[in-house]
């Protein structure tokens, strides 16, 4: 069969924000100041407590406290993440729930009041999409919460409820809230605040069904879709990929999957996945032996023991091999994400390794993902640490949010980093070399792009010489760091050699569009 995704993905710049540590909006209502209006609704912006209890907004985040974060502030944070080269947002769980995660689902149909309800969200849903920013939203549908209304009807009725079917009960009476007797239901990862749906249930089956149509008709442009690997009943996710795409067939289902995902990535169910496949070999490369063992342990991805140059080029071939190309380009590339610890934590500090890793995966095929904060060095360690506050902008790392700017920006202005071939061209030491190719030929003209991108990862200048006569190379100028370039010929062999300063990178034009 032939294989389609989302021919938007493919040149997309994700940022993935958690919405309670974002942004908290300036200009919503209070008792105490005049009414901020929606242009559009002429509603007032009103959040749900005047004066609730959030933890300091500067404070070491807490598994369960609350910062306050909501979607007004991050409606009046789209001229920053315009101004980053970002074209689409994935947040986590926006719906109404009793975590500061929002994974413990109360309300599927109700966008959480604390952010500012379903108003919020479509105002900042139409703001998105009048930049040409796009919006996914974490989609959690292997479990629900102690307090989703259905579930609670079980609580409160035991075997008389009508939903009881609905969910995996095994006995009474059920103990949602005890360890010292059997919880009595399945729920995920064995955490009683998450009761698992019984996905062979029909009506379970359909009332999930509905609300993945009914956000897609709300204007989302697609779910990623929190462990879905879970979710065992056959057919589950055909379903779900036909009922989607029927109301958008440009609408991108991203599946949270570790690992080898061909049983999901087979053009019947995801568009891509979450790529930490790509984020451990490319962490593993760029950062080494500086990587902090503590802040990777307890993850199935694998960022350590480190890679030289040939061990990276063989994982990053094993990958490209796995799924159809049309796939590949639309894989969903990260560094870090609220799963994991902050790169910058993960690389001991070291803003060589952060830079490094962005421009192999700005680089790559697929959609890069700019964890919030990373952009700006932000460090943080595993959960709940990697959850903190977007930084105020005085503690911003500027280098590390320059390096971010060019280089998407670079994957913005070339296509060749979106949708060329890529050809590994020399690994060797702790030198890496690649290209990006894209040959387009149009009516009038033949176009002939290629950037050759190298990375040295080690702690002394790398160099490489290589013929180029069969790729059809063309002396260009440097795009993006301060290699050392020479050209020059052998009888009837083009040589380049490149010479590449310790722990840096870069990208060099020898096309001849």
């Amino acid at each position: 069969m032939q294989v389609q995704t989302p021919d938007w993905v493919k040149h997309a710049v994700f940022y993935q924000i958690f919405p309670d540590r974002f942004a908290k909006s300036k200009q919503i209502s209070d008792a105490k100041s005049k009414q901020i209006y929606d242009a559009k609704s002429k509603q007032p912006r009103k959040r749900l407590f005047q004066s609730a209890s959030w933890e300091d907004w500067e404070a070491m985040p807490t598994l369960q406290g609350y910062k306050g974060g909501d979607l007004w502030g991050i409606m009046e944070q789209l001229d920053y993440i315009e101004s980053l080269g970002i074209n689409a947002i994935y947040f986590t769980p926006i719906f109404q729930s009793a975590s500061n995660h929002r994974y413990h689902t109360h309300d599927y149909y109700q966008v959480d009041p604390m952010l500012g309800g379903n108003a919020a969200f479509k105002e900042l849903l139409d703001a998105a999409h009048s930049r040409n920013i796009k919006v996914v939203l974490d989609g959690v549908f292997n479990h629900s919460s102690r307090g989703f209304f259905f579930f609670h009807d079980v609580l409160e009725n035991g075997p008389y409820s009508p939903w009881v079917n609905w969910f995996k009960i095994e006995g009474w009476p059920l103990a949602p809230y005890t360890g010292d007797a059997p919880a009595n239901y399945g729920s995920w990862g064995e955490n009683r605040a998450l009761p698992e749906f019984n996905h062979d249930n029909p009506d379970v089956r359909e009332y999930i069904m509905e609300i993945a149509e009914y956000w897609i008709e709300f204007g989302i442009d697609g779910w990623r879709l929190d462990v879905p690997f879970e979710i065992k009943t056959p057919g589950f996710w055909q379903e779900f990929r036909d009922r989607v795409k029927a109301i958008n067939p440009e609408a991108y289902i991203v599946g949270e999957v570790w690992g080898d995902s061909r049983e999901w990535l087979d053009g019947t169910q995801f568009d891509g996945v979450m790529n930490y496949i790509f984020a451990g070999a490319a962490i593993a490369f760029a950062a080494g032996d500086r990587v902090v063992l503590e802040q990777v342990q307890s993850r199935d991805y694998q960022p350590y023991p480190p890679l030289f140059a040939a061990e990276y080029a063989a994982k990053i071939q094993d990958l490209l091999a796995l799924y159809p190309w049309e796939i590949q380009l639309t894989q969903l590339n990260l560094l870090a994400s609220h799963d994991t610890a902050r790169l910058m934590t993960i690389a001991g500090g070291d803003k060589d390794s952060v830079k490094l890793a962005t421009l192999l995966m700005m680089t790559f095929p697929g959609a890069p993902s700019v964890y919030y904060g990373d952009e700006v060095g932000l460090f943080g360690g595993i959960d709940p640490d990697s959850r903190r506050v977007f930084p105020l902008e005085s503690a911003w790392d500027r280098e590390i949010l320059d390096t971010h700017k060019k280089l998407i920006a670079l994957r913005h202005q070339y296509p060749c980093l979106r949708i060329g071939e890529y050809k590994t061209l020399y690994a060797q030491g702790e030198l890496y070399i690649f290209a990006r190719i894209l040959n387009n030929q149009s009516e009038n003209e033949f176009e002939n792009e290629k950037l050759l991108i190298a990375v040295n990862a080690g702690t002394a200048s790398a160099k490489a010489t290589f013929g180029v006569a069969e790729l059809d190379f063309q002396p260009g100028k440097l795009l993006y760091g301060d290699a050392e370039v020479e050209w020059n010929e052998e009888g009837e062999i083009q040589n380049l050699s490149l010479n590449v300063p310790p722990r840096s990178g870069c990208i060099l034009a020898v096309g001849n569009k």
